[in-house]
């Protein structure tokens, strides 16, 4: 099969895919947006379509004419270089389109890329065909925040509605927390391979790591229950200034979508309001709480470097942890038998910064990744709603330290004596 059958193909699977997650919600469900970081649903079926149309059809396709102009300022995320959009926080004004419109906009540019491709095939230029998947992983990055996006647009309902009443519930066995010790070494960072990759995770370069000590597991939630239990939300000494101030400004003393009922702790998940099991990686924190958490244990968090080192390491030799939502979207995957990917992403100690012979590419290209190279940190690995194509341990996700809707959590690190 050519590389454009096959692309097509994984197209046409990852398009359907997005259609799949969104199938439980109700059309009430599709235009909210409780937070400015969250985008309503319908938002990210219009913006991905958005995406093809844009770099793809209105690129390259000369026959082809736009399903409608005023959805290029609608469903353009932050690209200057391609024109105006609306303000990130004003997402969840757009009552129009309706969703049936959106979803026509959705099939009829899917026919238009595939019709393109299928009979162009010898005529289709490798930066077209780049295009085309760089679009495809580019939607797996927003089927990932589609899922915490809903989770957070139904846990914002007072009622609490349920995504999936079916959900497989899975049951956390307990690991006890084991340190290794990573030897100190020149370490090839970053990725070199004949496969796809985004260019934040290039070049590859040489980086010196002194010898750590890494946990072989995501700390759990009756860890992190003792952590709230000595105070740690009232205690300034542990937390970066930046952190405290957070905290205090908006009262924050728990986990996002804690709650305690009586002497017992609860959380909301997409199948509903569940008692916290305790063998459960904590999840769903910030940086902030991450960094307090491991001061707390005279620990630290790890580099993205020691990171991607441990991981290439230890990854297939520690045993996997899972937690209830871990089944949810059926789309996705189970936990892999590896223990870096696939239950949540992990909070680095890294700022979101360059590699070494970085270039940032010209024009819209260049706005991907690059632009956003400042006041965030790294996360590693991959949580429960993420695409499996993404679990390589390059892979760098990046949020502001604040940020705790994504499927968040701790590893740590010691020092070697």
């Amino acid at each position: 099969m050519s590389k454009i059958k096959s692309l097509l193909n994984r197209f046409q699977t990852i398009r359907q895919n997005t259609l799949s997650i969104v199938e439980p919600l109700l059309i009430e469900d599709f235009s909210l947006q409780p937070s400015e970081e969250v985008s309503p649903p319908k938002w990210h079926l219009g913006h991905t379509t958005w995406f093809f149309e844009n770099f793809i059809l209105s690129k390259y396709d000369k026959r082809y004419k736009l399903f409608d102009q005023q959805l290029n300022f609608i469903f353009n995320s932050y690209y200057e270089s391609q024109g105006d959009r609306i303000l990130r926080n004003k997402r969840g004004t757009i009552s129009r389109p309706t969703l049936e419109e959106v979803l026509s906009y959705r099939s009829a540019v899917d026919s238009s890329v595939v019709q393109y491709f299928d009979q162009l095939e010898d005529l289709i230029s490798d930066e077209a065909i780049f295009f085309l998947e760089l679009g495809i992983n580019h939607e797996e990055q927003h089927q990932e925040l589609l899922i915490t996006d809903t989770k957070y647009i139904l846990a914002s309902n007072p009622l609490k509605p349920i995504y999936n009443v079916n959900q497989e519930e899975k049951k956390s066995a307990e690991i006890p927390l084991k340190w290794t010790i990573i030897d100190e070494g020149i370490y090839d960072i970053g990725h070199n391979a004949n496969t796809f990759s985004f260019d934040n995770e290039l070049s590859q370069h040489k980086k010196f790591v002194e010898g750590f000590k890494c946990g072989n597991r995501l700390i759990n939630n009756k860890e992190f229950k003792d952590f709230m239990e000595d105070d740690a939300y009232s205690r300034p000494e542990l937390w970066l200034s930046e952190g405290w101030e957070w905290v205090k400004k908006n009262e924050v003393n728990c986990p996002l979508y804690w709650q305690k009922k009586e002497e017992n702790w609860w959380i909301y998940q997409m199948n509903g309001f569940k008692k916290i099991n305790d063998l459960d990686p904590v999840c769903h924190i910030s940086f902030y709480e991450a960094e307090a958490f491991a001061r707390w244990k005279n620990c630290r968090l790890l580099t993205e470097f020691e990171w991607e080192v441990a991981a290439s390491k230890l990854g297939s030799l520690t045993k996997s942890q899972c937690f209830s939502e871990s089944k949810i979207f059926n789309v996705y995957q189970e936990n892999l038998d590896n223990s870096f990917f696939g239950t949540a992403w992990e909070w680095t100690n890294s700022a979101y910064l360059p590699y070494p012979r970085y270039k940032q590419e010209e024009g819209a290209l260049g706005e991907y990744n690059g632009k956003f190279m400042i006041n965030q940190m790294v996360l590693r690995g991959g949580s429960c709603a993420t695409s499996k194509s993404h679990f390589r341990i390059t892979y760098r996700n990046f949020f502001h330290p604040q940020y705790r809707w994504q499927f968040t959590g701790i590893r740590l690190a010691k020092d070697i004596d």
